[in-house]
């Protein structure tokens, strides 16, 4: 993984520096919040319903055994000794103090972590495929240009007063697992006739209040050109984007109200006035930055582990965990292992400070050092050499990390929503936790197969209910909770929106909303067809008649 160089931290010491002395005027007085509030926010940090909230970079979703230990001890001293991994592949603290938090960037800065650019009107956090770098089905890592794009973007002066945050996401898999349809802007490692590897670039995807998948601007862009296409792209939508409105202001609704063709010839414009010296990546510098996703060093292992097979044969619950939560690995005699963090009745993406320095020791001892965070909201062990899946699990298991339910239905993604949220309009933390409850028969849960829910509580949709197979937004009527339902969508290479279902259920009718929905699919479905499959070919109609009791 990239390791800091000395600008690195000197950027971080002194942001440390300028940021404790903010904080310190702030609570002297000598700063309104109204000032302030610009100034937390380039630092991680908001305003929540009971208390400050400080979101935590994890470029691309890749950190190291210290720097988990290291989120683990921020969340004891700091927090009530627990964090929150989100859909950026970050990490949350609902209930730092103030007065904590400069002290707290510190400890962060001690491992090479920081804040910054977790929240305002900048470049977000870069993410990634989780499975970069060993997934089977991968082009090439995407992880070195995840980088050199976070680099390129951090505390860039021309783009960090943006009309609104904005969002990459890059791929180098067949299988979209870093959901770049819905992204600003989504790049996917692409080989072109003359068998030369470059982009494919996607701009104007998005969730929230407007909902769009995004669009193609390059069917193939050269590596070299990376950086000098999306500064295009940034100055375009900087120069362009709406400041009037702040719903009208990202980029999605910017590309959809010129087109897409307009859009693409303003970015070729820019592309083509740059300076090409400047931004052009090389191969000196690609591989400088590819050194630090090295493949570790790997024992020579085959994939055929009676010990495994006869452990799977004796102990069914570990057969479930390993055919649900395990996946295949690019090098032979090793595995990819997903860490649930969706237990029974549990709070999806929530991880305590125990748990984290556990899993830190079981990376150290069975993973090379690193883990990984994802966009669902789970963990994962990277390079777990087969031999070692049962000692593994044992250990998963006692610390309630290994519940088999890895994209079934109880693998939700969930917001904070109006329990910790002040933009929420309805709570979706007591939801999650009722729908785990109802679905939370292992062997139900294997015969309904895949289905990926997701819950918002707000229009802000930062649980991804738009692209949820089964969406679900709180929404807030004459003072109650509300719960509308949308159907079909999608987050993968087949992205698409789910369909608002019908009217609204209240907070007591929408665990049967989602019970019913599960029994249309399971009467209609045919032979080894998933939930997306059957809603598609069926339409709406089934699951509208079943949930409003349509003659």
């Amino acid at each position: 993984m990239y390791q800091y160089d000395q600008t690195d931290h000197t950027l971080i010491k002194e942001r440390v520096v300028e940021y404790r002395d903010q904080v310190s005027r702030r609570l002297e007085g000598n700063i309104s919040e109204d000032d302030f509030r610009p100034l937390r926010l380039k630092n991680g940090l908001y305003m929540q319903l009971h208390a400050y909230m400080l979101r935590v970079a994890i470029p691309y979703g890749l950190m190291s055994s210290d720097q988990l230990r290291m989120l683990a001890y921020i969340g004891r001293k700091y927090d009530k000794g627990y964090g929150h991994f989100t859909t950026r592949q970050n990490l949350q603290y609902n209930w730092p103090t103030l007065e904590d938090t400069p002290d707290i960037l510190e400890n962060l800065a001690s491992v090479e972590m920081s804040a910054i650019q977790t929240s305002g009107n900048v470049n977000r956090n870069v993410t990634s495929d989780p499975y970069a770098g060993v997934a089977p089905d991968e082009l090439e890592d995407p992880r070195p240009y995840a980088e050199i794009i976070r680099q390129f973007v951090t505390l860039h002066p021309e783009f960090s007063w943006l009309p609104r945050k904005f969002k990459i996401a890059i791929t180098g898999a067949e299988d979209d697992r870093a959901a770049i349809n819905v992204h600003d802007i989504g790049l996917k490692l692409k080989k072109n006739a003359a068998g030369e590897i470059g982009f494919i670039v996607l701009v104007g995807g998005g969730l929230g209040r407007s909902p769009f998948i995004g669009k193609v601007i390059r069917e193939f862009l050269p590596k070299d050109d990376l950086i000098r296409y999306i500064q295009a792209i940034l100055r375009v939508y900087n120069m362009e984007g709406r400041r009037d409105n702040l719903y009208k202001a990202r980029i999605k609704i910017l590309v959809h109200e010129l087109g897409i063709e307009k859009f693409a010839g303003l970015v070729e414009e820019e592309f083509e006035a740059s300076e090409s010296d400047i931004l052009f990546i090389g191969r000196a510098e690609e591989d400088r930055i590819k050194a630090f996703f090295a493949a570790p060093d790997y024992a020579e292992l085959s994939d055929d582990v009676p010990a495994v097979t006869k452990s799977a044969a004796d102990d069914a619950a570990f057969a479930q965990w390993l055919e649900r939560n395990v996946l295949p690995h690019k090098q032979p005699g090793y595995a990819l292992v997903n860490l649930s963090l969706k237990p029974l009745g549990g709070v999806p993406g929530d991880i305590t400070s125990d748990q984290m320095d556990a899993v830190a020791k079981l990376a150290d001892k069975f993973s090379f050092g690193q883990i990984r965070a994802t966009h669902r909201q789970n963990l994962i062990l990277s390079d777990v050499a087969k031999r070692d899946l049962p000692a593994l699990w044992q250990e998963l298991v006692r610390l309630n990390l290994a519940t088999p339910n890895i994209d079934r239905l109880s693998d939700i993604i969930c917001c904070p929503g109006m329990d910790y949220c002040s933009l929420a309009t309805a709570r979706s933390i007591p939801i999650a936790r009722r729908l785990s409850e109802r679905f939370n028969h292992l062997d139900r849960l294997i015969d309904i197969g895949e289905i990926r829910l997701n819950i918002s509580g707000c229009i802000n949709a930062c649980g991804h209910h738009h692209v949820g197979h089964i969406g679900i937004l709180g929404v807030e009527k004459n003072g109650e909770e509300f719960y509308q339902v949308t159907l079909g969508g999608s987050s993968s290479e087949d992205a698409d929106i789910g369909q608002i279902i019908g009217p609204a259920f209240s907070s007591e009718e929408i665990i049967d909303a989602v019970e019913k929905v599960v029994g249309v699919y399971i009467s209609n479905r045919h032979d080894n067809e998933r939930f997306l499959e059957t809603y598609r070919r069926l339409g709406q109609n089934p699951f509208k008649e079943a949930l409003y009791d349509a003659p």
